[in-house]
């Protein structure tokens, strides 16, 4: 390359704002994806059907009904982990072991992507937020507004995949097909009858919960960042004790934000169910939270909490090492 002539500067290449290996945070945060997906499917389902105002009842009546006197059960945190343990077992007896992977082909399909876009954007995000708002150095409202970015860009990008697979969750029929053909058959059947049902429009369903959503992420990735500086005495040693301390503050950031934004959940999941007699019931973000109270009450919006909780902290966990992990390599 010719040199520069003098009093000239060089003009940067067309890519210099994105940092160096910014490629790398997209296939690592695919790859941690996929395998939590994976591994969290069965919960994923469970958690889906208690947000459903179309299966509560149904689980309900199965797990109090056994054949056992009637006692009042009381609703405490305890006896969620075990509805969702009965619910589990009655999906497995009632529609198949492979009805415990509903919806895994758009989970597989969307969680790649999304979990590529968003640790893309967040970590490419921050780096860049950094250098031009904040002489180079990270904090936490850099890290908030990473976040942020990467949220909305991760919401509005999947959300028709996310829409698919929740309608597949809420279907009680038994997969006729086994393996990979009855996973993809069955999303490909599904966005056609979305399509000749509801339109393209049917795709966004549940989008503005999604942008409420937002917020979870954000603080989830900024109370991460702060506990990786906790544990960062761990970091760089390897063997168990930076594997506990990646795995912990993940698994941590998680249920702390999962906790705290946990209603938008439900929301997404009412505003995404199929047609009932033709006819829609939930139409907007709103609607949805006033008629969930009204119907339900309160409590509602914290349905399917306990499986929500066993499939993302150990999802989150699995996700972040393996993150770590390829950032590394």
């Amino acid at each position: 390359m010719a040199d520069t002539p003098p009093g000239l500067v060089e003009a940067p290449s067309k890519s210099s704002w994105l940092p160096e290996n910014s490629g790398r945070h997209f296939i690592a945060g695919g790859l941690g994806g996929m395998c939590g997906a994976i591994v969290t499917s069965p919960f994923d389902v469970v958690k889906t059907r208690l947000q459903s105002d179309l299966f509560r009842a149904k689980h309900h009546i199965a797990v109090e009904g056994n054949g056992v006197a009637a006692v009042a059960v009381r609703r405490n945190l305890l006896w969620h982990f075990v509805e969702t343990a009965h619910i589990i077992r009655d999906i497995y007896r009632e529609e198949s072991p492979r009805a415990l992977f509903k919806g895994l082909g758009p989970t597989l399909v969307g969680a790649v992507p999304a979990r590529s876009i968003n640790f893309f954007t967040y970590g490419n995000g921050k780096q860049i937020i950094a250098e031009h708002f904040n002489n180079g150095q990270e904090n936490s409202w850099v890290h908030l507004a990473a976040a942020a970015c990467a949220g909305i860009a991760t919401g509005t990008a999947t959300n028709p995949i996310w829409v698919v697979k929740t309608r597949l969750q809420l279907d009680a029929h038994k997969p006729e097909v086994a393996g990979a053909r009855s996973i993809f058959g069955g999303s490909v059947a599904m966005i056609k009858k979305i399509l000749r049902e509801e339109g393209v429009r049917g795709f966004y369903k549940g989008l503005s919960a999604s942008y409420l959503g937002v917020t979870e992420g954000t603080i989830q990735w900024v109370l991460y960042e702060r506990l990786k500086r906790l544990t960062a005495g761990t970091q760089g040693k390897g063997g168990p004790l930076e594997w506990l301390g990646t795995i912990g503050s993940a698994g941590a950031a998680k249920c702390v934000a999962s906790l705290i934004t946990y209603p938008h959940e439900v929301l997404r999941t009412r505003l995404r169910q199929p047609l009932v007699d033709g006819k829609v019931k939930y139409t907007g973000l709103w609607q949805t939270l006033r008629l969930v109270i009204a119907e339900e009450g309160a409590r509602s919006l914290y349905g399917g909490l306990s499986a929500h909780l066993m499939r993302v902290i150990p999802n989150a966990a699995v996700m972040f090492f393996i993150y770590e992990t390829a950032l590394r390599i």
